[in-house]
């Protein structure tokens, strides 16, 4: 029988996207720079607090940007305790494969899907952040195989509680040559992401974008905590005290290289709450505050936020509110990364 698979068109490989769409020399000193700061704070020659923080879905370039520019502003205040490094997730997972998949598959959320125009939006975008605002930004590797066509603006990327027991990711991760935080499954098994973690920081070779291609192996690759559901669906945090000085016994035990935690604060650790990552973030600074090896272990939180609180459906309209996961608005935003930034030791 057939493939039922139509071959609509053959897109452009990441090379030429680059050529197409150069990054000016700035952009790249930028990068350069930026990257180097991150890899301090994960080796522990810079003990600045990273903040991996933004909206759920980077959905439209305008609201995206009025956002980083006003997230730029309180950088400046905060920058000799906390470092920023943006949301600007274009591709989104969904459960169950339907619904809206990111700027990538539908550069306009009303309209239909356009993966060529989404590679382009998406590029323009990252390069738009860094340009107006010098951040350069976090992804979500959804797709291992489209990371190229970003890799020359990308300072961070995080992957998926759904994609952290597949191969591919775990391999692509190893030659990325930037911080990789591999999420906790969704059954809350610490040993797979764990695995993920020594997958990712040991050298691979293997088949990529139809060449056989060999990595070194990735030093930063490291742990983000999300929470976990149950077998009757139900969200369990995996934030608290007693999770963080769990998970430094599985790295004493690996011997892995930059032992390093994010904390990400929605998801299944605030039950989707999106009001309770206020609270969850400052509970993980107590924890910091009671331990010095949590303090040296917990590199950074993850936040969703926006301009608006909560979230909408496609369709509404509503400037800066995100059309996925609820978000916090700018107000609270502001307040907690100020709040944080006092709360650091």
């Amino acid at each position: 029988m057939e493939m039922q698979m139509e071959f609509k068109r053959k897109l452009p490989i990441p090379k030429a996207l680059k050529e197409q769409f150069p990054l000016p020399q700035e952009v790249k000193d930028i990068k350069e720079k930026r990257d180097r700061q991150i890899e301090d704070i994960f080796t522990g020659r810079d003990n600045r607090f990273l903040l991996i923080i933004g909206p759920c879905s980077a959905d439209r370039e305008d609201a995206v940007l009025d956002y980083m520019q006003r997230l730029v502003k309180v950088q400046e205040k905060v920058k000799d305790k906390i470092f920023i490094i943006p949301r600007v997730y274009t591709n989104k997972p969904r459960t169950k494969g339907v619904g809206y998949k990111g700027m990538l598959h539908q550069p306009d959320p009303e309209k239909g899907e356009d993966l060529l125009e989404g590679l382009i939006a998406i590029r323009q975008m990252h390069t738009d952040v860094v340009k107006e605002t010098g951040f350069t930004c976090a992804e979500e590797m959804l797709y291992p195989e489209n990371h190229r066509y970003l890799s020359d603006l990308l300072s961070y990327v995080a992957i998926g509680a759904r994609s952290v027991e597949d191969q591919q990711h775990r391999m692509v991760a190893s030659g990325i040559g930037i911080p990789a935080g591999m999420k906790n499954p969704t059954s809350g098994d610490i040993s797979v992401m764990m695995n993920s973690i020594i997958a990712a920081q040991s050298p691979q070779t293997f088949l990529y974008r139809g060449w056989e291609v060999s990595t070194t192996g990735n030093p930063m690759a490291h742990a983000i905590l999300r929470g976990y559901v149950d077998r009757f669906g139900r969200s369990h945090p995996n934030y608290h005290y007693e999770d963080l000085m769990d998970l430094k016994e599985q790295y004493d035990k690996l011997e892995l290289r930059n032992p390093a935690c994010i904390v990400d604060c929605n998801h299944n650790n605030s039950g989707k709450q999106f009001l309770e990552q206020i609270r969850i973030a400052k509970d993980v600074m107590h924890s910091m505050h009671v331990s010095g090896e949590i303090r040296r272990l917990v590199k950074g939180l993850m936040i969703e936020s926006y301009l608006e609180d909560g979230c909408q459906k496609i369709g509404e309209g509503v400037y800066g509110k995100s059309i996925t996961d609820p978000c916090l608005g700018w107000e609270k935003t502001e307040r907690l990364i100020l709040d944080l930034a006092e709360l650091l030791q």
